[in-house]
C-alpha cells in the first residue's frame, strides 16, 4: 500500500471508530509496522489533521475534520450500492425511493472508472419478492422515532389475539420478509418487538415520552446486550455439562 493510501486509511479507520484506535490495532489493519504508524500519525498531525492520542493509549480524530465525501475506493462504492439495493427491495416504499436515488446519485458524482461498478456491480442482493404488507406506516413510524412520541397499537398475536398497546418506539427493523417495531410497551413494562403485519390499527400520539430518543436507544441496546450475554453464559453451560 502506497504511503498516501495508508494516510487516508488511517482517517477513515479512526473516523468510523467512536473509541481510540491502538497503533497495533491500526498497524493489524493496514498489514504494516506499528513503527510506520507511528510515522505515519506524526505525519498527519504535521498536516494539521486533528489527531489525538499517544501510544500505547491509542488515536482518536477530532470533530470538525473530514474528506471529501466520494472519495471511495472500488470496493466502498459496491458496498454502498449493495446495500443501498437491499433497502431498495426490502425497505418500506419512502426507504426504497430513497435508495434508488441514492444510487442513482453516486452513479453521478463518483470518477468514470468507478461507474461500472454502480451500472452492473459484481455484488447483487436478492429482491424481497414475498414482503409482508404493513399495518403501519413506517416511514411515519420512523418520524416518530425522531421526534420521541409515542404509537397507540393494535396488535394481532400469531393467534389473532389481538391487545390495544401504547409503545414507545426505538428504532424498525428490516428483515427478509417483514418489518419490525421495536419499542417500549406500556403495557408489557419492557420492550417489545411487533412485526408491522400484525398492526390492525395505529394512532400517532402527539404525546412525547419521557427522556431523550438516544436515551431510550441506549437502555434497549443494553438489554440486548444483557440478554446476549446471558444467552452466552447458558450456551457455555450448556457444553460444560455435555
Amino acid at each position: 500500500m502506497r504511503r498516501a493510501d495508508r494516510l487516508f486509511q488511517i482517517i477513515q479507520i479512526l473516523r468510523r471508530s467512536s473509541r481510540p484506535v491502538t497503533a497495533a490495532a491500526l498497524a493489524a489493519e493496514l498489514e504494516t509496522s506499528k513503527r510506520s504508524v507511528y510515522r505515519d500519525v506524526a505525519a498527519l498531525i504535521a498536516q494539521r489533521v486533528p489527531v489525538r492520542g499517544e501510544a500505547g493509549v491509542g488515536y482518536v480524530l477530532e470533530g470538525g475534520f473530514d474528506l471529501p465525501p466520494l472519495m471511495l475506493t472500488s470496493d466502498e462504492v459496491e458496498a454502498a450500492v449493495l446495500g443501498a439495493q437491499w433497502v431498495a427491495g426490502h425497505g418500506d416504499a419512502a426507504l426504497a425511493r430513497a435508495a434508488r436515488d441514492l444510487i442513482a446519485k453516486i452513479g453521478a458524482t463518483v470518477p468514470e472508472n468507478l461507474r461500472p461498478l454502480v451500472l452492473d456491480p459484481s455484488a447483487r442482493t436478492a429482491p424481497g419478492w414475498k414482503i409482508l404488507p404493513d399495518g403501519l406506516d413506517a416511514a411515519q413510524a420512523r418520524a416518530w422515532i425522531r421526534a420521541g412520541r409515542k404509537i397507540a397499537l393494535t396488535y394481532q398475536d400469531e393467534k389473532q389475539r389481538e391487545t390495544e398497546r401504547v409503545v414507545w418506539p426505538v428504532v424498525i427493523g428490516y428483515l427478509d420478509a417483514t418489518r419490525m417495531l421495536i419499542a417500549w410497551c406500556e403495557l408489557r413494562k419492557d420492550f417489545r418487538s411487533f412485526r408491522l403485519d400484525r398492526v390492525s390499527g395505529a394512532t400517532f400520539l402527539s404525546e412525547r415520552f419521557p427522556g431523550r430518543p438516544a436515551t431510550l436507544r441506549a437502555k434497549w441496546l443494553a438489554t440486548m446486550a444483557k440478554q446476549a450475554d446471558a444467552a452466552q453464559a447458558q450456551g457455555r453451560g450448556r457444553a460444560g455439562r455435555a
